[in-house]
């Protein structure tokens, strides 16, 4: 999960605007802070941390330019969130007027989303998936991209993407 420091780099340690967070799912000590560009069609970022203990349970990129929305949760809170949402009756998943949040489980994919919006770079608006394989396995899987002339990352998303087709 992405650190208050470095959040607060790519938002060039500009803050707009901060408050109480009023929920209960990150408990008495939440605080969120945005930084916003002061463009309607520009961007904002938020984080949610505990002001004690300086956890980070959120942040958030929005893109008003192109309508995307993402965030990434603090594994450890998220059911906390999304349960509190469901008890008030929120939407949850919904960032602003018909546009949903993605959610992302990379820092470096968070990363380089904000970077690229925050310098109005078009950007790769694909979701990195983690994936821990063995070493056996791993190198299987080398061996079978170099015969086929690809990238491992090539074959991976190809793989990744016949499966999901497959359950459709």
């Amino acid at each position: 999960m992405l650190t208050i420091k470095e959040w607060m780099e790519l938002a060039d340690y500009r803050i707009s605007e901060g408050s109480d967070y009023q929920w209960q799912s990150y408990g008495p000590n939440a605080y969120i802070m945005t930084s916003w560009n002061g463009e309607h069609d520009g961007y904002s970022f938020s984080i949610y941390f505990d002001t004690k203990t300086q956890v980070v349970y959120e942040v958030q990129a929005h893109d008003y330019q192109n309508n995307r929305a993402y965030r990434m949760f603090n594994p450890d809170f998220k059911d906390l969130n999304m349960n509190e949402a469901e008890e008030r009756e929120v939407n949850n998943d919904e960032a602003w007027d018909d546009v949903s949040y993605i959610d992302l489980e990379v820092d470096d994919d968070f990363i380089q989303k904000c970077l690229a919006i925050k310098a109005g770079e078009d950007y790769d608006t694909r979701v990195s998936v983690p994936l821990d394989l063995p070493d056996d396995v791993l190198f299987d899987l080398m061996k079978l991209a170099h015969s086929q002339d690809i990238t491992l990352n090539e074959l991976v998303e190809s793989i990744l993407e016949d499966a999901i087709s497959a359950r459709t």
